[in-house]
Order: structure tokens, then sequence, then C-alpha cells
């Protein structure tokens, strides 16, 4: 039996971080989903374009030990394995021949952004978006768009910051999952 109810996560997650976690429980927790996918984009054609990303299969891993053991939570390389740019509205697609529903779950920072995704107009007819709050960044939902608010409380983390931070073991002890940890370093270090 196909499932019903998808959320879709995805990114770059260079590196995923405690955020990235407390925005997956918070979506588990609202009930909407059978499953919540995460994808991590193989080619981020926004970020790759603005310098260094790790390469995809470092992300993977690291999102896998950082997601995987997750209540509702999968992990995909349906976007690694696609050649070319990593588009949602793809995505959406492929999991729209095996669900009913497919919700695309964005940051508050990226609502806004939606109505220039590639195939913006397409994606806003398949999908509802799920925003997740991020400090200091108020709700704004663009025009047309159909979208809820998940809710939790912001954590005012992301993944540029830890890229661009020199930080210790101890501070990403308190910034991202254990798991992720030693991969993340074997990358940088």
């Amino acid at each position: 039996m196909p499932l019903r109810r998808v959320g879709l996560f995805g990114g770059t997650f260079d590196p995923p971080h405690n955020g990235h976690v407390a925005a997956l429980k918070a979506a588990a927790r609202t009930g909407r989903f059978d499953v919540i996918e995460v994808t991590v984009a193989g080619d981020p054609y926004r970020k790759s374009s603005e310098g260094r990303v790790h390469p995809a299969s470092l992300r993977l891993a690291m999102a896998v030990a950082a997601f995987a053991h997750l209540d509702l939570v999968r992990v995909s390389d349906r976007e690694i394995n696609r050649p070319g740019p990593s588009y949602t509205l793809d995505t959406v697609h492929e999991l729209r021949r095996e669900s009913d529903q497919v919700d695309v779950l964005v940051g508050a920072d990226l609502a806004s952004q939606l109505p220039s995704w590639h195939g913006a107009h397409e994606l806003r007819e398949l999908v509802a978006v799920g925003i997740i709050p991020r400090p200091g960044t108020p709700l704004s939902v663009p025009d047309a768009w159909n979208c809820y608010e998940i809710d939790m409380s912001p954590v005012d983390l992301s993944s540029s910051f830890l890229r661009e931070t020199p930080l210790t073991t101890a501070d990403l002890k308190l910034l991202m999952p254990d798991e992720v940890i030693a991969i993340y370093l074997g990358a940088t270090g």
C-alpha cells in the first residue's frame, strides 16, 4: 500500500544540526504525515554557485547519522541519484507517484523565496507548505500558496554558522547530534 501523506524536508545539510532535528521532531508531532522524507540535494544549485559545498555522499552520510533514527523519518538519496540541479518540483513529482499528499517543509527564512523556485507555479498547485519558525523571521506566506506553521520554538542555528565559525568539539556537541560530529570533523579537519 502506498504511503498516503509525505512531508518533504529537503536541503543541503552541510552539516545537519540540532535545529534540523528539532524541526523534524516538531513536524512528526503534527500528525500530518505517515513519513517525512529528508532529501539531500545532489546539486544544491542555489548554494553550489556561492562557494564550496561538501560532496553529496558526505552530506548524505551526515544526514543518515543525524536523522535516520527519528520517528517517521527516512533519509533519501533520490536527488543525489538524479543528474543536474536538485529541484523540489522534480522530487515532488516522484513522491506523488507513491503517495496521495506531499507537503514541503521549509524554514521561515525560505518561505518568501518560494515564488522564485524552479517551477513555482506548478509546485504551488501540488503541495501545501509547512513553515518552520526561525528566530527573527516573521511568518510570511507568499500570495496564493497553501501554507501552515509547524508549532515549535525557533532554534537559532544554521549550517553556515557551523561552517564559518571555528568551534571546538565541545561546542559542536551543543549544536549537532553526536553521531554527526566525527563525520563532520573528518571532512573539515
